[in-house]
Parts: structure tokens; C-alpha cells; sequence
């Protein structure tokens, strides 16, 4: 099974746009709101309102008049099982939320709400339905590559942090990882190769060529018509940060896609906004190692579904990533950074108890960091470090104290 699995995105959804897709423990992300929207409608109504040039008015009436009456984006079915579910896929009652103390409105939501107050929404929201909010995610997705330039945020600020910590969890964890690519997520970087935004859409969603082409323009022009949107570096088009693998997949379903890690610039300013920028993308790019740790050894299969099975597995990937963090061996975090370390995790934690995509609630997702952040310091000798499936093990054991009801 194609999985993509994202660490930051909750927050994206304490705004009223629905957000770019981000992904969870067994599938992952698709714009749930654009597979349902008539986009000859949608860019109609919008031309009625939207204060356009006459020429930019008149590339929108091409793009109109290029789709077919009720046409809706779509992904093609390949890329949507490596991309669909999050958000889209709801069961309820798998948690009762009653029982649990869970405040969604964490700081790094707060963050990314004060970030588009000064936005256009009429405009954002065109954007969404038109698929432009997931371009950057699918384009790295699909086309990304590492390579030695490579930069980590949108000044470059976290290239030395973020390569050095990968190349240390590549001889941290006990499995093969020398093709695991770490790939940056920059947002107008890519819509400004507009062959590369046609080509995501083409892919995608099935467009024709020409179709594609239109869509990669029409994209420039409505970012260009609120500067507040930076071209697409606001953090709202790259707040996302997963891990990749077809490792499990039948050879006949593999899209042809490496092992990877994708860190998104919209998440990385986030946490430098609240002040963990100094740990947090190194412990997020932990996370995401995590998550091919449990590509590698099996880790995903469980006798638990649903929500409860998408918030095991992100509990466990936190574990993995805290380990690291705090070992010896690893990133050796003092007591204090610690605790600044599981505080970005809790950040992320969400409240969809009824959700598919559940990743724990903040509170649950702390104590897994703390939990074992104290492991990783128990250790004898200080620099043994526990093989992954033994760590895992302890994990299993100690989930239900984890994920037990504690409100008050």
C-alpha cells in the first residue's frame, strides 16, 4: 500500500479554506474539496467578482471553455491511493472525544491563522478548488529528487541542520536507508516552472497537455494578484512534511516513486514562528525517518483500525523520532530541549477522534515523546541503542497507558 504520512497539518484546518492534503498512517492526502467542486461553475462565479485584468480575465474564459460542463478534479486512481485519505476518509465514533482533553487551538494553528488574515480568501479558496494548494506537495511527490544544492526553508536557514540529522538517522536505526532521498517542498519555486505545474496536473488529474498549461498559468496569475500569497511561498501551500515508500506495494501498483522524505517550508517557518525552530525540524524530519523504520520492519500491519490504527502508528513514529533525539548516539538533547523537542509534536496533534487520520491528540502525542525520550536516556551503556523492533515492542506495551482517557 502506497503511503505518505505527514506529521503537520492539523493546524492548516483552523482556517475556513480547506487546506492542502496531508496524509496519515496508511494512505494519505487529496484535496477532498476540489473532487467535488464543478470547476466551470466555480471559476464563472469567480469571474463575476474578481477584480482581473481584461487579459487575465480572458485566460480564466480559456481555461473555462477548455473544461468539459460539471468537470471535477479528480485524482487518477494510481496516485490517489498514495495520496487520499486523511481527511476524507471519517469513521465515527472510533473515540469519544468526551473523554479526552483536547484543545486543537495550539500555537502553531494560531500561527498559520494570523498568517492569512491579510489574505484574499475569495481568492485562496479559487485556488483550492482549482487543486493549486496541493501543487507543491504532488509536484515533489511525483518529480522531486535530492540533490546536493538542495536548501530547507524558504531562506535556506535549515539546509546544514536537516541534512547532517539525516545522514545521523541513516546510521541510527537499524535498517537499510542509503535510498531514502530528502527532498525540500518550496512553494514558488514551483509554480514558477510552469512546465513542471502542467506536468503535475497532467499526471494528476488527467488533463491534456494544453489543459495543464492553462492551469500552470491561471495559477501565476491569481498568485500574482495577491501579493500577500508570496508567489506561493505562504506557509499554507508547503505546511506539510511526510515520508514515502512503496516498500509493501505489488510490484504491478508501484508508480515508480523512490523512498523519501519531503519537509514543506510552510512547516518550517511555523516552527520557527513559535519559537522551536532551534529543535523541531529536526525532530519532525525524526518523525518521518520513523516512518520508514516502520516501512522497513512491518510495522504498519496491526489488529487495530481506523482512527485508532492511524494514531498508533503516529505515536510510534514520534517514539522513533524522540529516541533519537534525546539518545547519546543520536542528537544527545539535554533535559530542557527534551521537552521543547515533544512540545513540536504536541503542536500537530489533532482532535479528529472519529478521523482515519488521527495522529493522537497533543496531550497523547507529548507523553509518547517523553515516554521515550526516557528510554533513550535509561540507556546502559549510554550508547547502546535498542534495535528498532525491540524499541517497538516496549512501544506496543506502553500504548494504552499512552492513549488512555485524561480529561479532568
Amino acid at each position: 500500500m502506497h503511503k505518505l504520512v505527514s506529521v503537520a497539518a492539523a493546524a492548516a484546518f483552523a482556517v475556513s479554506v480547506t487546506a492542502p492534503a496531508v496524509a496519515s498512517a496508511a494512505p494519505a492526502p487529496a484535496s477532498a474539496s476540489v473532487a467535488t467542486t464543478d470547476l466551470r461553475s466555480s471559476l464563472q462565479s469567480y469571474l463575476q467578482t474578481a477584480k482581473l485584468s481584461a487579459a487575465d480575465k480572458a485566460t480564466v474564459q480559456a481555461l473555462i471553455a477548455k473544461l468539459p460542463a460539471g468537470f471535477r478534479l479528480t485524482p487518477k486512481s494510481s496516485l490517489t491511493k498514495a495520496v487520499s485519505h486523511e481527511w476524507t476518509a471519517a469513521r465515527n465514533g472510533a473515540i469519544d472525544p468526551s473523554q479526552y482533553d483536547c484543545d486543537p487551538n495550539t500555537p502553531v494553528s494560531r500561527w498559520l491563522d494570523s498568517r492569512l488574515a491579510t489574505v484574499d480568501m475569495t481568492n485562496l479558496r479559487m485556488l483550492n478548488n482549482l487543486g493549486a494548494l496541493d501543487i507543491p506537495t504532488y509536484a515533489n511527490l511525483i518529480f522531486g529528487q535530492q540533490t546536493k544544492k538542495a536548501s530547507f526553508g524558504v531562506t535556506g536557514a535549515h539546509t546544514n541542520e536537516l541534512t547532517r540529522t539525516m545522514r545521523d538517522l541513516q546510521g541510527f536505526w537499524d535498517i537499510k536507508s542509503d535510498d531514502i532521498a530528502l527532498i525540500p517542498m518550496h512553494g514558488a519555486a514551483v509554480f514558477q516552472d510552469r512546465k513542471l505545474v502542467s506536468q503535475t496536473m497532467q499526471l494528476l488529474y488527467g488533463v491534456p497537455a494544453a489543459t495543464g498549461d492553462l492551469y500552470a498559468e491561471v495559477f501565476s496569475m491569481l498568485l500574482a494578484a495577491d501579493p500577500a500569497l508570496r508567489g506561493g511561498d505562504h506557509p499554507i501551500f508547503t505546511f506539510n512534511a511526510f515520508a514515502f515508500s512503496e516498500a509493501d506495494e505489488a510490484p504491478a501498483d508501484r508508480l515508480g516513486i523512490s523512498d523519501r522524505i519531503i519537509m514543506g517550508d510552510g512547516v518550517l517557518e511555523g516552527m520557527d514562528a513559535i519559537g522551536l525552530g532551534r529543535t523541531a525540524p529536526r525532530s519532525i524530519l525524526a518523525h518521518e525517518f520513523g516512518h520508514h523504520v516502520q516501512y522497513e520492519k512491518g510495522l504498519f500491519n496491526s489488529p487495530l483500525t481506523g482512527a485508532e490504527a492511524a494514531r498508533r502508528t503516529e505515536l510510534m513514529a514520534d517514539g522513533f523520532g524522540a529516541y533519537f533525539m534525546t539518545h547519546k548516539k543520536g542528537q544527545a538533547l539535554n533535559k530542557h530541549l527534551v521537552l521543547q523537542d515533544a512540545a513540536a509534536f504536541s503542536n500537530v496533534g489533532d482532535c479528529a477522534f472519529d478521523n482515519d487520520g488521527h495522529h493522537g491528540t497533543p496531550n497523547q502525542r507529548l507523553r509518547a515523546a517523553q515516554r521515550a525520550g526516557d528510554l533513550a536516556l535509561a540507556s546502559k551503556p549510554a550508547s547502546s541503542i535498542l534495535p528498532a523492533m525491540s524499541f517497538a515492542a516496549l512501544f506496543e506495551a506502553k500504548l494504552p497507558q499512552l492513549v488512555a482517557p485524561d480529561a479532568k
